[in-house]
């Protein structure tokens, strides 16, 4: 098992570290409400996705073989949260802003969002079957993945959201603020017609 370790390690750093819907969401968070706030956005993803990897390794997976109807629907509720998303992305302010109704995804909003990422499925989907082996200790494997994503996602995520702190202080001035926000809700959109292409 200790074989798989680093392929799965290069594996796990190369889908966390890669720009995808996560990643440019903390950045946005990042962005407009600076990195302590966004602990619990970063959170969510660390443990969130592990979870979903050890729910889809333990049979979620097949259900969505056996009736494909549910991963269309869960594309289209995917791309329609993605585009909500977005225009959160869209409407936040600066750290500094003071705005009552901006704030960064909670714990469980980020967590709940992985269901819903298609980067997120594509990973899990794909890590489970490379780095289990055939007689080997499923369980134990499948644990050994959700546990290298984890730890690899805690650096990725808090990078990604240290850009974004670091945008917003590239950019003095809340109109400035503001059209980062917007690049970033409009990359959030592309990755939804992305999905369709």
């Amino acid at each position: 098992m200790l074989e798989l370790l680093m392929p799965l390690t290069l594996f796990a750093l190369a889908g966390t570290v890669t720009p995808g819907p996560n990643n440019v969401m903390l950045t946005a968070s990042g962005s407009a409400f600076g990195f302590r706030r966004s602990v619990p956005h970063m959170l969510g993803i660390t443990l969130g996705f592990p979870v979903m990897v050890i729910a889809v390794g333990l049979g979620l997976g097949e259900v969505f073989i056996r009736y494909p109807e549910l991963h269309v629907a869960l594309k289209y509720i995917g791309a329609a949260y993605l585009l909500y998303l977005a225009w959160r992305i869209a409407q936040a302010g600066g750290p500094d802003s003071g705005e009552a109704g901006g704030r960064p995804l909670t714990f469980l909003e980020a967590a709940g969002f992985q269901w819903v990422n298609p980067k997120a499925w594509m990973l899990a989907v794909s890590a489970i079957p490379a780095f289990t082996t055939v007689g080997g200790n499923y369980y134990a494997e499948l644990a050994l993945i959700a546990i290298v994503f984890a730890a690899i996602c805690i650096p990725s995520c808090a990078a990604w959201c240290m850009f974004g702190v670091g945008i917003r202080q590239l950019v003095g001035s809340p109109g400035a603020a503001r059209a980062v926000n917007l690049v970033l809700a409009i990359m959030v959109a592309l990755s939804v017609v992305l999905l369709f292409i």
